[in-house]
């Protein structure tokens, strides 16, 4: 039985809704260019407004007693070995690093975190893609913010079972928990309400996203050892003709990726608070179901010279929502995010991932569609 919900005043929750994201994201403002000498100047020129989403002005949220502030992105590679960014990851999250303050903060780690070891891919092998980043990139994780990883994907298991071992140390060893593996629980405690994370993936390193009575019956597990209950679910066909999702399974490269909407209303059914998705490379649209919030797809979050970057593959976000003790929604928002250069993660200025959203789930779940305000707000 779940722990009885926490009461919060009207005040508080209020308040919340008010300014629990009221995150001010970069617009990609440029340094000032030297202007013309102020002395030939006979008018002066109306300072600009200032705008909304500065980097300098952006803060990292607060959350009312008797809520719990999750935070989510989609997939990250931080390079795979010899690719590796020049200072070797220490910067790789500085342009997002504010919005990504949470309470549990969940990221989908593409790959590994290992050396040496066989790879998946055989010489000569096509389409066939093998991630290795380095152990000590977990600690990069660790002072992004990130609190738990998803090791449910297609990536965990490039090196085998020694590199998904060395993944799991490294991001022990930083004090990282992370979700996946089959029959597994991750349980974050928050104050005096417990999270529990359970990640879904078509694989068989992973709990199964394709066995949904299993999957309802470890999510129901879940509800009884924790108060919320958050499935993570590597799931879809991947490209960018993928970005609706079809009520079908889905097929990529001869894998059966699943069906995401069956998969996702199964788990919400069994007890989910909170649904989120990755896998396609792309976003996909959200959707309200029995008044839980499901992403079925937060798209590239970070992905260095190792993922086709332009267009709806450079689009992405940071999920940010609020969840009472008892599960229910209270507020969320999504961070415009785009992958810059060799594939950092930064603050999109032109917020290209709010329209994206707003119209996939506009077009794919009508009136269930999440909408989604010129600032990032989510609402039903």
């Amino acid at each position: 039985m779940r722990v009885i919900a926490l009461i919060v005043r009207a005040g508080a929750v209020v308040a919340a809704s008010a300014f629990v994201f009221s995150l001010l994201v970069d617009s990609g403002s440029q340094p000032a260019t030297a202007g013309p000498d102020l002395a030939s100047v006979t008018k002066p020129a109306p300072k600009p407004a200032p705008k909304a989403r500065a980097t300098a002005r952006r803060t990292t949220p607060k959350v009312p007693e008797g809520v719990v502030a999750i935070v989510a992105t989609g997939d990250i590679v931080m390079g795979s070995t010899p690719n590796l960014p020049s200072d070797g990851g220490r910067s790789f999250f500085s342009d997002v690093q504010i919005d990504l303050a949470g309470d549990v903060v969940l990221g989908n780690l593409e790959g590994t975190l290992s050396t040496g070891g066989g790879s998946k891919c055989g010489k000569g092998a096509t389409n066939c893609f093998a991630f290795q980043t380095p152990p000590s990139y977990a600690r990069w994780l660790q002072q992004a913010g990130f609190t738990v990883m998803n090791l449910a994907n297609n990536h965990a298991f490039d090196f085998g079972p020694n590199g998904l071992r060395q993944t799991t140390d490294a991001l022990s060893g930083v004090g990282l928990r992370w979700t996946g593996r089959p029959g597994q629980i991750a349980v974050q405690k928050v104050g005096p309400i417990r999270v529990a994370l359970v990640g879904f993936a078509p694989y068989p390193w992973a709990q199964s996203l394709t066995d949904i009575a299993a999957a309802k019956r470890l999510v129901r597990k879940a509800t009884r050892e924790a108060d919320v209950v958050v499935v993570t679910m590597h799931a879809g066909a991947e490209g960018t003709s993928r970005q609706h999702l079809t009520r079908r399974n889905e097929l990529f490269l001869g894998e059966n990726r699943g069906n995401p909407v069956r998969f996702a209303h199964a788990v919400v059914d069994a007890g989910a608070d909170l649904v989120v998705g990755h896998g396609p490379h792309v976003l996909r649209g959200m959707e309200w179901y029995r008044g839980r919030l499901i992403a079925y797809s937060l798209g590239n979050f970070a992905g260095y010279k190792v993922f086709s970057l332009g267009g709806p593959l450079s689009t992405s976000g940071i999920l940010r929502v609020t969840l009472r003790g008892d599960g229910r929604f209270e507020t969320g928002r999504l961070v415009a995010t785009h992958l810059v250069g060799a594939g950092l993660p930064a603050i999109d200025a032109g917020e290209t991932a709010h329209g994206v959203v707003r119209t996939l789930s506009r077009q794919d779940f009508g009136a269930r569609g999440v909408k989604i305000s010129a600032d990032g707000i989510l609402s039903r």
